[in-house]
């Protein structure tokens, strides 16, 4: 095989590399929360709305500036992934209307022709503006909730659990568009290798599905942690 045909063999091998283990995070994460970071996260927010609406005008603030930061932290990645978009917009502008050929180098394997490196640039771009929509929306959430994290839990026949279960669940929509973003900048990093060959995305495909398994799945010890959490707080409930 020619290395202009690795592309592609090995390009759609690391990308379904990275869509099968996050089929598998998406049903680990419904299935079995518990042994997931995102899904412990998602209930860990459950219990802080529980513990900031509990009492409001002793916890509004700590909630409130709580919940500035992660816009802030959001705001950064948002600015950042457009900015990277429009920076790749213009270098591939320049690139285009340049009369020289692509240059050629042994370390770069693979298709080397004009298009393919507009492809290769086009997919980049694309990953970032998927970032940039996901942080926007995860800005768009956490205000929503920092108005209403402050609110007392209206009375109900659920114990004045209705309000605080759809804060906790605008809290969570927040953060889980923070994780796409993250994702998004992930598989961008796979996409920018890529125009340094195909060898060098497909190694580090595989090398990200592996990092991402070990920062996505939880201990054994920090599930035991959190049962234990979850007795005290069903034998609190029950005094």
């Amino acid at each position: 095989m020619g290395t202009e045909h690795l592309d592609f063999l090995l390009v759609p091998l690391g990308l379904l590399a990275v869509a099968a283990y996050h089929a598998w995070l998406i049903v680990a994460i419904h299935r079995k929360p518990e042994r997931t970071v995102i899904g412990l996260n998602s209930l860990a927010r459950r219990r802080w709305v529980d513990a900031m609406m509990s009492d409001p005008q002793k916890n509004g603030v700590l909630a409130v500036q709580t919940v500035r930061n992660n816009i802030m932290a959001s705001t950064v990645l948002a600015t950042t992934a457009i900015t990277l978009a429009s920076l790749i917009g213009v270098f591939t502008g320049i690139s285009t209307s340049s009369s020289q050929p692509p240059p050629s180098s042994l370390l770069v394997l693979g298709n080397k022709a004009p298009l393919a490196t507009s492809v290769k640039f086009f997919a980049i771009t694309v990953c970032f503006m998927l970032a940039f929509l996901c942080h926007v929306q995860s800005i768009r959430y956490y205000a929503h909730v920092s108005f209403l994290v402050s609110v007392p839990p209206s009375p109900s026949s659920r114990g004045g659990r209705l309000s605080t279960a759809y804060v906790a669940r605008s809290l969570n929509r927040g953060g889980l568009f923070w994780s796409l973003g993250l994702r998004a900048f992930y598989v961008s990093f796979n996409l920018f290798l890529w125009i340094f060959g195909p060898i060098a995305m497909f190694v580090s495909c595989y090398v990200m599905v592996c990092m991402l398994y070990f920062l996505d799945t939880t201990t054994k010890s920090t599930r035991d942690h959190n049962e234990s959490l979850r007795g005290q707080e069903e034998m609190k409930e029950g005094v």
